[in-house]
């Protein structure tokens, strides 16, 4: 593989560092330039932008692919599926999301309606990549079970109030991200913006509340090792 960072005059440490501040944090591009400035970093809020946009995907991808390595040989997982209104320009359209039964996002897809149809290709998408889950929790959305009856997965359908939290949860993180940026401008840009985020997330995700100090503090570095190693 080619270097992505040979035609940039910036260190591919600094390139690493802005795109997981703007990804990672509630912050907005002119509050990543100025934490970078404090630090002697003098980089514009564009540049932030185009980094990111460039960037970001490819970290996204690498962090995937990995994961998606790791997850084949456990096919007896719980999933939880869930959605979310996202306004672009004054129009509703929808933001699903699976979540295994870790809290890590699994998926997300942006699609304009909520039925049958977008159920279909939100679980299909998933399926393929990692395979049929033990069960599949969601909510009371009529679209679930009929996309599930179709795929022959109906007898692996849970429905549940309280059940889906997990789902429900995984919403706050890029909730906070939504309120920074201001919304989104189109449905490509969250799709793009979504997918990058989930597994910038997934990445960092060491679920501090359930471990002690010193494990916590291991699990940190050795992500923010595996951070600083990706594209290398």
């Amino acid at each position: 593989m080619s270097n992505p960072f040979r035609y940039f005059n910036s260190s591919p440490e600094v390139i690493r560092l802005v795109v997981m501040m703007y990804v990672r944090y509630p912050l907005s591009l002119r509050n990543v330039e100025d934490l970078l400035a404090e630090r002697g970093i003098d980089i514009s809020h564009e540049t932030v932008r185009f980094w990111w946009n460039r960037f970001g995907p490819m970290f996204a991808a690498e962090i995937r692919k990995r994961r998606v390595a790791n997850m084949r040989g456990f096919l007896l997982w719980r999933w939880h599926l869930d959605e979310v209104f996202v306004k672009i320009n004054g129009k509703l359209c929808y933001l699903w999301r699976a979540v295994d039964h870790e809290g890590e996002v699994l998926e997300t897809v942006v699609t304009a309606k909520r039925d049958k149809a977008a159920a279909l290709k939100f679980l299909k998408r998933i399926m393929k990549k990692y395979g049929r889950p033990r069960s599949v929790v969601t909510d009371g959305l009529c679209s679930y079970p009929a996309a599930m009856k179709e795929i022959g997965n109906a007898d692996r359908h849970e429905v549940g109030g309280r059940l889906n939290n997990r789902a429900e949860n995984s919403h706050q993180p890029f909730r906070r991200r939504e309120r920074a940026m201001q919304r989104f401008r189109s449905a490509k840009a969250l799709q793009k913006f979504s997918s990058v985020h989930a597994q910038v997330y997934n990445h960092f995700n060491q679920e501090r509340h359930l471990v002690a100090r010193e494990i916590y503090e291991q699990r940190r570095s050795a992500a923010l090792g595996e951070w600083r190693a990706l594209m290398v």
